[in-house]
């Protein structure tokens, strides 16, 4: 085995497919591991012909067999690849007769790799719905001669490893290579194992763990073809029987064998008599585990389009028509009607026989939008996202991989669907930070969607009510094409925003106020006219830490650095971060006094407040505490919608992409602490969070009002918010972009060192930034730390950040590589613990 560095493969995964040698006789290897190069390995016979690049390899990797995917196929070695034939390892088994990935996803999942400095099996298996990735199981079987040999043995030579080995598998109709680790010593198991298939007395076998995924298979009936009856079976029918075909007959000749059952009121040994007469046969059927069984659809009637709403959509068609990349930014008001121009957008690809993808920013915004777009689309549709059950997202992606479905919706990874002739990308709220994955691999969906649409010669809309600066720029600058919906539908106007300042609240009542006199009328008079309202605050729990009043110690989380939150609904304190759970103190850790203090709002105390204080109001929460079950956020939603409650709590989850024609009131408790973050962004999505929570009211015909409470209400991004003044906030932020050299200026990397020693991690962080300035020759990049990160310890490791700038995206990304591979070369720093982020969206 040898390792080729994927930097230095000019062959990429789509020329790739098509060029594959007639019996290629090497297999190029990604794995998911955090390893910046493939790996090759040879084809036995047996495999050379089935083997496919996109597919996935069972391989030997060290002392252990892994599940890797085919990138590449090779008829002979590189010739510049100095490695001697005999030391390269053969591949054990091939997974998959069919491969898993497409030319294209390969191809975007590859620029993944290459622009974002993410390993590329990484990216791969990110690709792939869980449950194909599950890892393999050794199975161990005895073979007969085996059992002979364990005859001959006698008790006393059963202290041998190999014979206890054998004694232990013979025990069992099969088992595993970790159960028989545990029986014997692990460290030899492996070598015990092999030794006695060698001997011929066991066999291996692979198999994936349970939990995998796979199709469902239900038992089913279906009627056969005359010819195909036995003679005999002319006899006179029973009435049961005569029951099953007509029943049979009325489902199009097949049916499940439950419901077959059920519907001809018969027993199962009257269908077996038929099935012996070769009247029907029964079989085993794939059932479709459909995520929108028996939900309720929306309308599909057809609205007329306003006349910006035409313009938009004519510029898409036009560009569909061409079958060539072109990029919108689709900029408009909250209300405007952006969902109509994607749903009109996506139909106009499907009639030119094309596919359509839509990515949303949350699995909140799924229900919606996939309902409405299963009522367009019929079964067309598939939906791609983390609630959905194993089973679920196997057989969605299958259906996409098959041809059956043409239209996806889903959240990030949905931008790796299995679709081929892609026509459009639709992106909707484009400016949320959940696109970005904030793990390993670290890429943005949006940007990614972008890439996938250039190279699939598609069109990519990306909307919002408040673009990112970003794309907004892009568009400027003449890289997007812009589109404009300045006013909401039915020339509806925008609810009317006022700004609530929490420092005269507190001069005149001498006291803290979660909500003002103002906003507590407010709410009043809006349910006494029968109104719905929704209340936002973007911090979940009760108290947001808890206080010593004795000794000042704030109790925080062992793991992390930062304070734990009280939740009085579990009765304890929880952080955030890693999930640590401790019970609420009765007395301070520290000093052991009893003064306690619980600081701060979260959504559980907001309820609690409004809920006494408005005992008749039918009252919702919903932030990721309420909604951990599938479909409570869901079936929230439909409620709230159909006018069976009064009013929503909520984090930002009930902020956007959500159209309640009777709120008419929207309260903001407080944006202050998102204000203050040590992040560039952070004024960003204030603005974008009050912005869009705005545009909640006064969506049908009755007027809208928006309370923002604050103690800083002359921060510019709260007042342009109040005024829903986009461009004005654009040309005020832009110029602090460009002062002090960020995003979209400069190009901007992030450098995370983390581990549990705080000493190596130190040592580690000054190495990096040696080999940073050494590879910085031309000082093109401007290069900042090492310093703690904000969050400076989270999850029990410490962590230390160096960020990079540049003017220039190709020289920060050379010299980037340059310090890495130098670093590693060096051993002055361990790569392992470190994440690289290009484009980071958040830098806490």
């Amino acid at each position: 085995m040898y390792q080729t560095a994927t930097d230095s493969n000019n062959v990429t995964a789509d020329s790739s497919a098509e060029a594959t040698p007639a019996s290629p006789q090497y297999a190029e290897v990604a794995f998911p591991l955090r390893v910046a190069q493939t790996f090759t390995y040879r084809l036995p016979l047996a495999l050379r012909d089935d083997a496919r690049v996109g597919a996935r390899l069972l391989v030997p990797f060290g002392r252990k067999l892994l599940t890797g995917y085919i990138v590449a196929l090779h008829a002979e070695l590189d010739p510049g690849v100095e490695v001697a034939v005999d030391e390269i390892k053969d591949a054990e088994e091939l997974l998959d007769a069919e491969p898993l990935l497409t030319p294209e996803v390969l191809d975007i999942t590859r620029w993944i790799s290459d622009y974002y400095a993410a390993p590329w099996g990484e990216v791969l298996k990110a690709a792939l719905p869980a449950g194909l990735n599950s890892s393999i199981d050794q199975i161990l079987s005895v073979t007969p001669e085996g059992r002979d040999e364990l005859a001959r043995l006698s008790a006393r030579h059963l202290t041998t490893a190999k014979a206890r080995a054998l004694h232990f598998i013979a025990g069992k109709t099969e088992t595993t290579l970790r159960a028989l680790a545990r029986e014997i010593d692990e460290s030899r198991a492996a070598k015990v194992a092999r030794d006695l298939e060698r001997a011929g007395w066991i066999t291996f076998a692979h198999r994936p763990k349970s939990g995998s995924a796979r199709a469902k298979r239900r038992k089913a009936a279906r009627l056969l073809p005359p010819e195909e009856h036995r003679n005999g079976s002319a006899r006179a029918l029973t009435a049961a029987q005569h029951r099953i075909i007509e029943a049979l007959l009325a489902n199009g000749g097949e049916m499940l064998f439950a419901e077959l059952l059920e519907s001809a009121g018969a027993s199962a040994s009257t269908v077996q008599t038929l099935e012996r007469r070769r009247v029907v046969e029964v079989f085993a059927r794939d059932v479709r585990r459909d995520p929108l069984a028996n939900a309720a659809l929306p309308s599909t009637d057809e609205f007329t389009l306003t006349e910006p709403q035409s313009a938009a959509l004519g510029e898409i068609e036009a560009a569909l028509a061409g079958k060539s990349y072109a990029a919108f930014l689709l900029h408009g008001v909250t209300g405007s009607g952006k969902t109509e121009v994607y749903i009109r957008a996506m139909r106009a690809a499907l009639k030119q026989g094309r596919t359509a993808l839509m990515l949303v920013p949350e699995i909140a915004l799924t229900p919606v939008f996939s309902r409405r777009l299963r009522a367009h689309f019929s079964d067309a549709v598939a939906i791609f996202h983390s609630s959905l059950t194993i089973g679920e997202r196997f057989d969605e992606w299958s259906r996409l991989k098959r041809g059956e479905a043409r239209v996806v919706i889903g959240t990030r990874s949905a931008v790796f669907a299995p679709v081929s002739d892609l026509g459009i990308i639709i992106v909707d709220e484009e400016h949320e930070a959940s696109y970005r994955q904030q793990e390993t691999p670290y890429y943005n969906g949006r940007d990614t969607a972008v890439v996938r649409a250039l190279k699939e010669r598609a069109v990519v809309v990306l909307g919002s009510a408040t673009p990112s600066l970003e794309s907004f720029h892009n568009a400027s600058g003449g890289k997007y094409r812009y589109l404009r919906l300045p006013h909401r539908i039915g020339d509806l106007g925008m609810a009317h925003a006022e700004m609530i300042d929490m420092r005269e609240v507190f001069k005149e009542s001498g006291r803290h106020q979660v909500f003002s006199d103002q906003l507590l009328a407010a709410v009043e008079e809006t349910h006494a006219r029968g109104e719905q309202s929704i209340i936002l605050l973007n911090r979940r729990g009760y108290s947001s830490f808890v206080l010593c009043r004795s000794c000042g110690e704030r109790i925080q989380c062992p793991q992390c650095d930062v304070t734990l939150t009280f939740h009085r609904g579990d009765n304890c304190l929880i952080c955030h971060y890693c999930g640590h759970r401790a019970p609420t103190p009765s007395q301070c850790p520290a000093c052991r006094g009893q003064f306690i203090y619980f600081i701060g709002e979260g959504t559980e105390q907001i309820e609690e407040i409004l809920r006494k204080r408005f005992p008749t109001l039918r009252i919702a929460r919903l932030d990721r505490d309420t909604t951990s079950r599938r479909n409570l956020y869901e079936h929230a939603i439909l409620r709230f919608a159909a006018g069976e409650l009064d009013m929503l709590v909520g984090t930002q989850m009930i902020a956007k992409g959500h159209d309640f024609p009777n709120v008419t009131l929207v309260g903001v408790v407080s944006v202050d602490a998102g204000l203050a973050l040590p992040d560039f962004r952070a004024a960003e999505r204030a603005f974008q969070l009050i912005t869009q929570v705005a545009g909640r009211a006064g969506r049908g015909e009755l007027a809208g009002r928006v309370l923002i409470q604050t103690f800083h209400p002359e921060h510019y991004a709260l007042r342009h918010a109040r005024a829903q003044d986009y461009e004005g906030f654009y040309q005020e932020e832009i110029r602090y972009r460009k002062n002090l050299s960020y995003p979209p200026f400069v190009a901007l990397a992030s450098l995370l060192v983390h581990g549990e020693d705080l000493t190596r991690v130190q040592a580690s962080a000054a190495g990096l930034r040696r080999a940073l300035d050494k590879a910085n020759t031309d000082r093109s990049c401007r290069i900042l730390g090492p310093a703690p990160a904000p969050l400076s310890r989270l999850r029990g490791e410490h962590r230390i950040q160096i960020l990079l700038k540049s003017r220039s995206r190709p020289r920060m990304r050379a010299v980037l590589d340059v310090a890495l591979a130098d670093a590693e070369a060096t051993r002055e720093c361990d790569l392992r613990a470190v994440n690289v982020e290009i484009d980071p969206v958040n830098l806490m």
